[in-house]
């Protein structure tokens, strides 16, 4: 997961707390006994939060900074409303953790869903209808009391300093911010948001899309979710698919997009690939290459963004 501030961090953030498999097995036997004689392994230690594998249909997701704190209880309280509606698998909490033996947060027992992260096993571009129609399945209204969310689905005005830093040291070290890329940048933040707010996934990047067999499996991580601009979320599709037919597919599946909300899901899909190429130059070579092939994309498709 990238963390609600991952516009302005350099680099992957230090713990808070040391998570390790002695404490999950603690928790566990204070919690939930009948799941702490199951086999335990860290999977990932991201951003935000800490998963291990439990067994083999559980796994456990537990924040490792307070300010990903909420976001755990976010997930918890909406993702069982939200999930009949989609037509891909989604963690929903089947066990609420609670704070205990010293660690501060709550945390979550989730169904293990099969698959690796879009970023090591690509769909298969057959699959971009597939996310079309997930996307177009999530993109509903959301209550006045969904979370609110400073840096996802906002207008790209608001994260225009977050990147103007970042495009300005990328040009000495890349050849990927283009003049095509900085005047598809400039047209996104004088674009209009033409559409009414929606729910939105918010970090919809190829770690947390799951593929099996070339088969879209899951869509994990869902701290980020929110109510806002579904340009956020389309970025996706410039970060998933690298062939042109199936982008267009699968925007054509979502359904019409006008010019405006094209020049604004190119923007979210810039602001994107330079925060993970930049930061992942620094600490995180797998956000770097998910940052320059998405900037590469974007490039080779040129002004029509396709």
């Amino acid at each position: 997961m990238l963390p609600k501030d991952f516009g302005r961090l350099a680099k992957t953030p230090d713990a808070e707390v040391s998570i390790d498999n002695i404490l999950v097995q603690r928790l566990l036997r204070d919690q939930h006994p009948d799941l702490a004689h199951l086999d335990i392994a860290l999977v990932d230690a991201g951003w935000d939060n800490a998963m291990f594998r439990l067994g083999e249909r559980f796994s456990v997701r537990l924040p490792r900074r307070q300010i990903a704190a909420a976001l755990i209880e976010h997930e918890q309280t909406w993702l069982p409303r939200l999930a009949a509606q989609l037509p891909i698998a989604v963690p929903v909490p089947c066990r609420l953790g609670v704070p205990a033996l010293g660690y501060p947060w709550q945390w979550s027992v989730l169904p293990w869903l099969s698959g690796r992260p879009a970023d090591l096993e690509l769909p298969h571009p057959r699959q971009a209808s597939r996310f079309g129609e997930f996307l177009r399945a999530l993109h509903t209204p959301a209550p006045t009391n969904a979370p609110k969310n400073p840096f996802r689905g906002v207008p790209l005005q608001e994260r225009a300093a977050a990147i103007a830093e970042r495009l300005t040291r990328l040009e000495t070290k890349t050849d990927l911010i283009t003049p095509t890329l900085k005047t598809l940048w400039r047209s996104a933040l004088n674009a209009p948001i033409d559409t009414p707010p929606s729910w939105l996934h918010g970090d919809l990047h190829p770690r947390n899309i799951l593929v099996e067999n070339g088969l879209l499996t899951g869509i994990i991580d869902w701290g980020d979710i929110t109510s806002g601009d579904r340009a956020t979320d389309l970025a996706a599709v410039w970060m998933l698919f690298e062939n042109g037919t199936a982008r267009r597919e699968a925007i054509a599946t979502y359904g019409p997009l006008s010019e405006a909300t094209l020049q604004r899901v190119l923007g979210w899909a810039i602001f994107f690939g330079v925060v993970l190429l930049d930061t992942g130059l620094m600490d995180h070579p797998r956000h770097a290459a998910i940052g320059e092939k998405t900037l590469q994309r974007i490039a080779e498709a040129g002004y029509n963004g396709i």
